[in-house]
């Protein structure tokens, strides 16, 4: 606990973080002054915003249930943030508890807050570390004390959620496909992302709004993709049913309501899960 009191204080008067802000809007506590005004100014250009990270922790929630009870026994969740209910060790390990995650985040808060959650959980971890740079994390999972949580040479699910916005286009094949490429028959991809279709049903100038306030407050640049932008990043990958559709229409009946279920307006996230098979 004093660790994490120290990281939190460290941070009191820094930036906003794009975890952070994520934080805030699901409702939890690991956030600060900035974090709270960003999120607060975001709500003002988006009043969907907290429907919206709902939606996506929701969906994160259904993908996991789902690759757990197909036997899948490995998760790297990359982008984590800040770990509030409905982790994804404790959807996996609801369904078998020697499941094994790692959580990977570049906001030191993040992962402090993380492994203060995983004490005395021998079979999870969460580390700092940029997923943008995938080859220094493979090189930890291959020959590092990493290999020891995830084994790349099981079948292992990959997670990539509402993160991977914060990748321009120039650099966005070579952030997903190395990892993505090194996966064996079985494993399984998961993203979520906003598509280019984000303005249906919203007023345009909210969305540049968004964009705004988080380059202004957390430097962060929000990237939209189509769907076939969003398709091929999944490379080979086999879609699991129902596809590559907006987060409340995958699954819905997995798990509790999505806040976007029986509105004029679908989420503006889209997600789906595929399969490498044999």
């Amino acid at each position: 606990m004093a660790d994490q009191q120290k990281s939190e204080q460290s941070f009191e008067d820094g930036r906003a973080t794009f975890s952070r802000i994520y934080d805030y809007l699901l409702g939890g506590v690991q956030n600060f002054a900035a974090d709270r005004e960003a999120a607060r100014q975001l709500l003002r250009a988006f009043p969907d915003a907290a429907d919206t990270a709902r939606s996506n922790r929701l969906f994160l929630a259904r993908a996991v249930r789902t690759l757990a009870e197909a036997g899948i026994r490995q998760f790297l969740d990359l982008g984590s943030g800040i770990p509030t209910q409905g982790n994804v060790h404790e959807i996996a390990q609801a369904i078998d508890p020697a499941i094994r995650v790692l959580y990977v985040d570049i906001d030191p808060v993040a992962v402090v807050a993380a492994n203060h959650i995983l004490t005395g959980n021998p079979t999870c971890r969460a580390i700092e570390a940029d997923f943008t740079r995938p080859q220094l994390l493979l090189d930890a999972l291959t020959s590092g004390d990493l290999a020891t949580v995830i084994d790349l040479n099981r079948p292992t699910a990959v997670l990539y959620c509402s993160v991977l916005q914060l990748v321009p286009h120039h650099l966005i094949d070579s952030v997903v496909a190395p990892i993505r490429d090194r996966l064996v028959p079985g494993s399984a991809l998961t993203i979520s992302h906003p598509g280019t279709a984000v303005t249906d049903g919203y007023d345009e100038s909210s969305v540049s709004s968004v964009a705004e306030v988080y380059r202004t407050k957390a430097a962060a640049d929000i990237v939209l993709r189509s769907d076939a932008q969003l398709a091929a990043l999944f490379g080979d990958f086999e879609f699991v049913e129902p596809g590559l559709v907006s987060l409340n229409q995958w699954r819905p009946e997995l798990g509790e309501p999505d806040p976007y279920a029986g509105r004029s307006v679908l989420s503006p996230m889209r997600g789906a899960v595929a399969i490498r098979r044999d």
